[in-house]
């Protein structure tokens, strides 16, 4: 299975509600690897790379977020692979991302 790469910016109520560190728990479960941190505007911010099938499992609960979360919208983009070696926090996006 190829392995894809998506930018993904969700907005509404996804900060102060655990939205990181669920999305990083179901990332690990499903082998999703990339980073995940919050957007001055109030919105997250992750790049997550995986095959297909994962990838969409990934997407499908980013758009619901944990019990709280009140998603308004979810942004995907492909983009290149960057062959992350797992799924983290961060305070700023790595500088290869930028």
């Amino acid at each position: 299975m190829a392995v894809k790469h998506l930018n993904i910016t969700v907005s509404g109520k996804v900060q102060g509600v655990s939205f990181r560190a669920s999305t990083k728990a179901v990332a690990d479960q499903l082998g999703v690897r990339g980073f995940i941190l919050n957007q001055p505007d109030g919105s997250v911010y992750l790049e997550a790379e995986a095959d297909d099938w994962n990838m969409q499992l990934f997407l499908d609960w980013c758009n619901e977020g944990p019990q709280g979360t009140v998603i308004t919208s979810l942004q995907s983009d492909e983009g290149e692979i960057k062959n992350y070696r797992n799924f983290e926090i961060v305070k700023r996006a790595p500088q290869q991302a930028l």
